[in-house]
């Protein structure tokens, strides 16, 4: 019994609540047991006026607001989500829904613009096509009036000869044969009436059937001669392929197409936009290089290439669109066809790149450039230091400048001055003249204790030709057996006279080791200078020379430069001979940024794509086209170059292959890699001159940086070794170099790399070979010999025969054989020599026509090592 039912028998009523509905329901559970459970629903008790439903609050009464937000706060719990966030949902779903509507409305605004380009493309063909059925039925009516009257016209000529009295009369039912009438019908009117004979028409039988029978069908009936009803026409099968021209004949069922009808209303609007008149032709200034190609030059008369091809099909010319045309004839070309030339050369790509002479108002005063030059081991270096205070000198190799150094100094008064400190061998002459090309004032250095040498000669050479004044700086006058007044004398020889002489050359002796004279050589500079007055706009764009290039390692490129005028700044587009880049840094002589180099002031630039060539100008330009456009002209101008030295050269291309085939001239090949590209410019020029018209050095590649693998790799292909000039090579290309079994040779002083090739090429020089004379044999009797062949006896009149010399047969006092001695024998016996007065036997090598009476020439040849 359950729960309630035992309730319900003790006479007890279960509890419940006033105002509540009860009710009972059976719960189970496990292993069969179940349960009766009362529930009770409440009612909703409905509140007094002006109670809150929300909130059972008593206050106003509720507001549209309110119950609205009432309403979106039970949802938000329903849903389980607060309400910004139904807020936010549904912000959402309205935003998709509006979008969703601005969709459609858009394609169906889109679906109606092209439902109505539809029907106006569609009633377009219709017209079209109705105006093709109106022009043809035109032309059929044509052709049938034209048939008509000439059907007329023939039976009016026939009523004429009719009423003439006939000769003699014909069988009626017998056809007269006709006669050609005065009115023939035209050829027209003849295809036409041979068209309606075929009874293509109702019309033209109808024609038929009124002319009585007179013409007579193509098909009879047998028995009479009336023409037979013809036959509709039926469409014929296709036969065959089907070709392009059998759809072509099938003009009935054949439609112009959409593209073709659109093409024909465009046609159509153009000619009514412009009132049925030819459009005037727009004469235009073409621009002529000094070769175009046909298309090209018609794009830019605006012409069709087409019609340049016929015209010059018309002058006796055959070319395509793509065929290259020199600039006369372009000219003619563009002349003909009503346009204006403007010829330009291909090296008008380089105007504009150096710009004219600034104004005298924009200039300002700029610091002096000087130029140290001298003799090597003069003391230039030395003397640099001093005014710099610094030792440049303990760090260079064997104590000899071998590239160009550029410094600034500040003197005690605030006066500035640039140095540049050029080399001073002989192989570095290049570098000298380019640092007299690049300063206002050249210091010659000559030392006291040695005189005027050669590279001082050479660098008097420089100044003079760079047209810049001079001071002589007589350097060493510390030393015990110094003569400065010898100097200055020996450079009278030369044209250079110092003021002490009646001259203008300024003369001051200084020593670079005691610091002393360094004073007056700095006054000696600024009066120079204000005698010049030097000046320079540094406002401007920047423009300069450089000076040294080099690859370092980490930074890439490096460009010493010295700015002639404005301002080099850092983002400048520099353009330096065949080289072009975006400045990244500017780095002074100490290792220090700057922001901007002016006139007058030395720096590295960083950014450059390659090494430029020492002493090439380089100019800040104004866009990355503009320093491509140079770059790419300046390498094709180079790439021809080139190529012309290596086919020309004042020999012919056959005369070079001779001269090669018969090995006249032996090359050795080199890989050159400098520190510097001045020191491999030097190297090159200077292993240029070591060669001579049989053996010459052979440069396969020279550039500035470390050996890499890259190099190697050359090497290896080409068969050189490599020198390196103070670099290394890394640990990659050494690998490689001993793998592939590359030499490379490391140099520090340019004497050594000299002289090993000079002595590599001496060795490649055949050795000279001297004859000796050294007696004379009679022929006295001829001996056969069994297995030595004919031994001639002889007796030496003259010198000494030796076993394995030269001789030479003489007959009647003609060579008729030159060879060897094979043997030389003294009676029976074998002897290496045999003097004048003495008779011996003698055989040849390979010779056995031997005569008595014959005279035997001996000789040494000995081989003498040739040198350049």
């Amino acid at each position: 019994m359950s729960d309630a039912d035992e309730r319900n028998n003790s006479g007890r009523k279960p509890l419940s609540l006033g105002g509540r509905s009860s009710g009972t329901v059976q719960q189970s559970f496990a292993r069969g047991r179940q349960k009766s459970v009362v529930v009770e629903k409440k009612r909703k008790r409905p509140g007094p006026a002006g109670k809150d439903a929300a909130t059972g609050k008593s206050g106003a009464p509720l507001t549209q607001k309110d119950k609205a937000r009432a309403a979106l706060a039970a949802k938000a719990k329903q849903l389980g989500l607060s309400e910004e966030e139904l807020i936010k949902r549904q912000q959402a779903i309205l935003r998709a829904r509006s979008e969703q509507e601005e969709r459609a409305a858009k394609q169906k605004v889109e679906e109606q613009a092209r439902q109505a380009r539809e029907d106006e493309e569609r009633r377009a063909l219709e017209d079209m096509r109705q105006r093709e059925k109106e022009e043809r039925q035109r032309r059929e009516d044509d052709e049938r009036r034209a048939v008509a009257e000439a059907e007329a016209a023939r039976l009016a000529a026939e009523q004429a000869k009719i009423a003439k009295p006939a000769k003699k009369s014909a069988p009626a039912d017998i056809e007269q044969p006709e006669e050609p009438s005065a009115k023939t019908p035209s050829r027209k009117a003849d295809k036409t009436k041979d068209k309606a004979e075929r009874g293509d028409t109702e019309d033209n039988r109808n024609i038929l059937e009124s002319m009585g029978g007179r013409v007579k069908s193509k098909k009879t009936a047998p028995g009479g001669d009336k023409a037979q009803p013809s036959r509709a026409k039926e469409p014929k099968r296709r036969q065959g392929k089907l070709t392009i021209q059998n759809l072509v004949e099938d003009d009935e069922g054949r439609q112009r197409s959409l593209a073709s009808m659109r093409r024909a209303r465009e046609r159509e609007k153009q000619r009514r936009s412009q009132g049925g008149q030819a459009r005037d032709k727009v004469a235009r200034e073409v621009v002529i290089p000094e070769a175009i190609t046909v298309q090209d030059l018609a794009q830019r008369m605006a012409e069709r290439a087409a019609d340049v091809v016929k015209f010059l099909m018309t002058q006796g010319q055959m070319v395509r669109a793509n065929d290259m045309l020199d600039a006369d004839i372009a000219e003619l070309i563009v002349e003909e066809f009503g346009h204006t030339v403007k010829r330009v050369a291909e090296a008008d790509v380089e105007t504009g790149f150096i710009s004219d002479e600034d104004p005298e108002e924009s200039k300002k005063p700029r610091p002096p450039v000087v130029t140290v030059m001298g003799h090597v081991d003069h003391g230039k270096t030395s003397l640099l230091d001093a005014l710099r205070s610094t030792d440049v000198a303990a760090g260079e190799a064997g104590g000899i400048t071998q590239h160009i150094g550029a410094y600034q100094v500040v003197l005690k008064t605030g006066d500035k001055i640039t140095f540049l400190d050029t080399p001073g061998h002989a192989a570095f002459s290049s570098m000298r003249s380019r640092g007299a090309q690049a300063t206002d004032i050249v210091i010659l250095v000559v030392a006291a204790d040695d005189g005027v040498m050669p590279q001082t000669i050479e660098a008097i050479s420089h100044a003079k030709a760079a047209n810049v004044p001079m001071i002589v700086a007589v350097n060493k006058v510390d030393k015990p057996d110094s003569d400065p007044q010898k100097v200055l004398q020996e450079l009278l020889q030369y044209e250079v006279f110092v003021e002490d002489m009646g001259g203008d050359v300024q003369a001051v002796p200084v020593s670079a080791l005691k610091k002393t004279g360094l004073d007056e050589l700095m006054d000696a500079i600024n009066l120079q200078a204000e005698i010049l007055e030097l000046k320079a706009n540094p406002d401007r764009s920047a423009e300069g020379v450089v000076i040294e290039s080099q690859i370092d390692k980490g930074r890439g490129p490096v460009a010493t430069c010295l700015v002639k005028r404005g301002s080099l700044k850092r983002g400048d587009i520099v353009v330096a001979g065949a080289q072009w880049g975006k400045v990244r840094a500017l780095v002074n002589e100490r290792g220090q940024q700057m922001k901007e180099a002016g006139p007058s002031l030395p720096a590295e630039i960083l950014g450059l794509d390659g090494a430029p060539e020492p002493g090439e100008v380089f100019a800040v330009v104004d866009s990355e086209a503009r320093a491509r456009e140079l770059v790419e002209y300046r390498e094709r101008v180079k790439r021809d170059k080139a190529a012309a030295a290596r086919t020309g050269g004042g020999a012919s291309l056959e005369q070079m292959m001779a001269k090669l085939k018969s090995n006249e001239v032996q090359e050795l090949p080199l890989l050159i890699k400098a520190d510097v590209q001045g020191s491999a410019e030097a190297i090159i020029g200077a292993l240029e001159k070591v060669g001579n018209e049989e053996v010459q050095a052979k440069i396969v590649h020279a550039g500035a940086g470390g050996v890499s693998e890259s190099d190697v790799l050359l090497a290896q292909a080409s068969g050189s070794p490599i020198f390196a000039f103070n670099v290394r090579a890394n640990k990659q290309a050494r690998d490689l170099a001993e793998k592939e079994g590359v030499e490379i040779r490391y140099y520090s002083v340019i004497y050594d790399l000299i002289d090993d090739v000079k002595g590599t090429l001496e060795g490649m020089l055949a050795p000279e070979k001297r004859e000796t004379f050294i007696g004379y044999a009679q022929v006295l009797e001829v001996f056969n010999i069994t297995k030595t062949g004919r031994v001639a006896g002889c007796r030496v009149t003259e010198g000494v025969v030796k076993r394995g010399c030269g001789v030479r047969l003489l007959r009647d006092d003609t060579v008729i054989h030159q060879g060897h001695l094979s043997t030389l024998r003294r009676f029976k016996d074998e002897v290496p020599e045999v003097r004048a007065g003495t008779e011996c036997g003698m055989a040849f090598e390979n010779y056995q026509d031997i005569q008595p009476n014959d005279v035997i020439e001996c000789f040494e040849v000995e081989e003498i090592q040739r040198s350049l």
